[in-house]
């Protein structure tokens, strides 16, 4: 087994103060759906955290070698509960034209175990 590899994603919330409030309380220990909890632990991410900075989120995934972006989003589409979840969270997200609103992945520009 290889050691784990860690992806960050980004994504802007929405610029309404209530609406940040309710994204925050439904992130909060407890608040997650077990089945979204289950997904994203079945998916073969090891750690994720989101971090917050005004309206733009950052999240940082650690997983392990089976990860794939592409199978979690097969094992997403045929998910109800997912899927519901998902809905929910895109009315806190900001959709700027011609985008789609979902998290997307920031390249890597610099790593100090390469130094």
């Amino acid at each position: 087994m290889s050691a784990p590899r860690q992806y960050c994603l980004t994504l802007d919330l929405r610029d309404e103060p209530e609406l940040i409030r309710e994204y925050e309380r439904y992130h909060k220990p407890g608040n997650v759906w077990p089945e979204v909890i289950e997904s994203i632990r079945a998916a073969g991410i090891l750690d994720m955290k989101i971090y917050r900075s005004g309206l733009q989120l950052i999240m940082v995934l650690t997983v392990s070698d089976t990860f794939s972006f592409e199978e979690k989003e097969r094992q997403d589409r045929v998910n109800p509960k997912v899927l519901e979840w998902e809905r929910l969270m895109e009315r806190f997200q900001n959709k700027p034209d011609g985008e789609e609103g979902k998290w997307q992945q920031v390249g890597n520009i610099f790593d100090l175990t390469q130094h």
